[in-house]
């Protein structure tokens, strides 16, 4: 009942750097600003105001210094990354029910120059769930995924060259983005071979950045983005999901471990709300925290089935003109790592016709969060 319903009229971000300089207060708000200014709004205009539950900036901070006079919905979404796509969802939501009329989306995050979420954490779990893996030594992200990853290698018979193969389209594309943190720096498959373990079978280059900076996010109806000076990026479709026996990063006692059945929760979701197959996508702006992640969520998403990943992304399949590109603007791999809230904004440029590598075509676009947490995802498309 929410398809179509909403889109998204503007976008802002700050540089996205090693070393902000700035509070993620003032991240925020300076996001926050250049998504209004994108979509000709003022602060006047806000009504109301989502982010992460990980985010530092509480909403009523980012709305006063930005000038907002009062506010009428208000949500957080946890499990990190996984938020990235729901906190648009809770925007579409406000818009749809009429509890808000303008609804901005933010995350500012200083990640490398402070809280660094691939340190490595053995106390202050507050979570349960923790002292299943923490105890044994899985203590960072990639120690966590690193174990899933080693059991689809064993399942599909996969080398860890198919993962290397996702960082190289990434940061290829990544080379012609101005924005992105290795702009003009693409590698090559030898230098993912040389770089260093992380966790077996994850090397460095198999792991995403770790970012300073801001992105925001303007939502409202479908009716009211069509009087905005951008064309309007139409949330065909928006989604949660958990799957059996979800854990966070961890979920080892799955019947298929290798499997990430949250992500498949969510594509059922958006293929019946828009009405669209995975056949109709142009291109898709894919979660990639770790390489392992992008092949799996292919096939969860039904771009090809169980194991087959590694033999899209070999063909090329994933590279700009290839059969589906894969993070036109670099991922978090390439571009930096926001929590995903930057691969939303570029779904809108494609959505627009402004991305720096803009995918041919008019077809709508995929967008995924974070994944082995509870996950989301949006399809959006152009106004028709």
């Amino acid at each position: 009942m929410i398809s179509r319903t909403a889109a998204i009229a503007g976008i802002g971000a700050t540089e996205f750097s090693k070393d902000s300089g700035r509070s993620e207060l003032r991240l925020a708000v300076e996001a926050v600003r250049a998504a209004l200014d994108d979509a000709g709004l003022r602060p006047a205009d806000v009504s109301g105001l989502v982010t992460f539950s990980m985010d530092t900036s509480a909403e009523i901070a980012v709305g006063r210094e930005v000038g907002a006079p009062s506010l009428r919905f208000l949500s957080r979404i946890s499990y990190g990354g996984g938020a990235a796509c729901a906190i648009v969802q809770q925007a579409v939501l406000a818009v749809a029910a009429g509890l808000a009329d303008v609804v901005v989306c933010y995350r500012a995050l200083n990640e490398r120059s402070g809280r660094r979420f691939g340190q490595a954490s053995t106390g202050g779990f507050a979570d349960v769930d923790a002292s299943w893996h923490v105890p044994m030594g899985l203590a960072t992200p990639a120690a966590m995924v690193a174990m899933v990853a080693r059991r689809y290698l064993h399942d599909y018979g996969a080398t860890t060259d198919d993962f290397g193969r996702v960082t190289v389209a990434a940061r290829r594309h990544a080379a012609t983005n101005p924005a992105a943190w290795f702009h003009g720096r693409p590698i090559t498959l030898e230098q993912h071979r040389a770089s260093r373990w992380i966790a077996e079978p994850l090397r460095l280059l198999d792991c995403c950045q770790e970012s300073d900076g801001a992105v925001a996010l303007v939502v409202t109806s479908v009716e009211r983005a069509r009087d905005l000076p951008r064309p309007p990026a139409v949330v065909a479709a928006a989604a949660q999901g958990s799957g059996p026996g979800q854990y966070v990063m961890t979920s080892y006692y799955r019947d298929r471990i290798a499997a990430l059945p949250e992500m498949g929760v969510v594509a059922a979701q958006l293929w019946e709300q828009s009405g669209l197959t995975p056949d109709d996508i142009r291109t898709a702006v894919l979660y990639d925290h770790f390489t392992p992640y992008v092949l799996m969520q292919l096939e969860e998403l039904g771009f090809c089935g169980p194991g087959e990943a590694r033999h899209l992304v070999a063909e090329g399949g994933i590279e700009l003109g290839g059969r589906l590109p894969v993070n036109p603007h670099g991922g978090q791999l390439g571009e930096a790592y926001l929590h995903g809230m930057n691969g939303i904004a570029e779904a809108v440029r494609q959505i627009r016709g402004t991305s720096v590598n803009q995918v041919a075509g008019d077809g709508p676009v995929l967008v995924t969060a974070g994944t082995g947490v509870p996950t989301s995802g949006l399809v959006l498309e152009r106004d028709l």
